[in-house]
């Protein structure tokens, strides 16, 4: 049975606000495959929140519709109180890949959001430059993106999706195609983000642990049609160090989560 999945401050109105939400999708031949159905969620204001589930499960969807991108076949979508018609102009979104631009640099495709908003420039070059230090990458400002690793590829990315100052960040698998030491340490570096901004965020990964490292409550739904199967709260103290994972309480989250996918059938057993 799902569990209730309202923020843990009940007085505030929510930043996203999802009811009854469903969503399907026509194929060939006419056939209709429900990718969504009855997902209701809040997410606070500067609450962290991911979600995660198999593939296929609806996870990316979910923030499409969030986003404005992908319309919806039933139900309800709120962003600060406004009913989703379109896409949500005021979110910061990020992609599993970096969608940069090669023929500008690191500090111009941070710009770029600047210059399609018809933001101030010069007032905004200077948010640009303390995001992008803040971000690790002071002295990499002029370098084009072949100049980069995928890690600074993508924290540029982040950085582009903060310069204007959203409320919320929907993040859709944005460290997908990382190694996995450098997906540890973008986690590292999305936490120390987040911890100075406090924004609004939907994270979509496939992996247990990072959403329990970088969450205030996971999300765990179930395979198509994706449904909200738990809400988990993560009430391991901020900021989290890398021996975080070590504790019990970590391990007791990661476990509880697998167990729910065995449960399922998404995971296998042991041996």
């Amino acid at each position: 049975m799902t569990e209730p999945s309202a923020p843990r401050d009940g007085a505030a109105p929510p930043a996203i606000s999802v009811r009854d939400l469903g969503k399907v999708y026509r194929v060939r031949r006419g056939e209709a495959v429900t990718a969504l159905d009855g997902v209701d969620l809040d997410v606070a204001d500067g609450e962290f929140v991911s979600v995660v589930g198999p593939s296929g499960c609806g996870k990316s969807t979910l923030m499409m519709i969030i986003a404005g991108l992908r319309g919806r076949t039933s139900g309800a979508v709120e962003v600060d109180g406004h009913d989703v018609t379109g896409p949500v102009t005021e979110a910061g979104i990020v992609f599993q890949r970096d969608v940069l631009l090669d023929w500008r640099t690191a500090l111009d495709n941070v710009m770029l959001q600047v210059q399609m908003r018809g933001l101030p420039k010069a007032e905004y070059r200077e948010r640009a430059l303390e995001l992008l230090r803040s971000a690790g990458l002071e002295g990499f400002e002029d370098r084009h993106p072949w100049e980069l690793s995928g890690g600074m590829r993508q924290r540029v990315a982040i950085c582009r999706a903060l310069v204007h100052d959203p409320r919320i960040l929907l993040m859709d698998e944005p460290f997908g195609a990382l190694d996995a030491l450098t997906r540890e340490d973008m986690a590292m570096q999305l936490q120390r983000l987040w911890l100075a901004r406090r924004k609004s965020v939907v994270f979509i990964t496939h992996s247990i642990s990072e959403a329990v490292f970088l969450s205030d409550r996971v999300v765990v739904m179930t395979p198509r049609p994706g449904r909200i199967e738990r809400v988990l709260e993560v009430p391991i103290e901020r900021p989290r160090r890398f021996e975080s994972m070590s504790t019990p309480e970590f391990g007791a989250l990661v476990n509880e989560i697998r167990d729910i996918f065995r449960a399922r059938g998404v995971i296998s057993g042991d041996g």
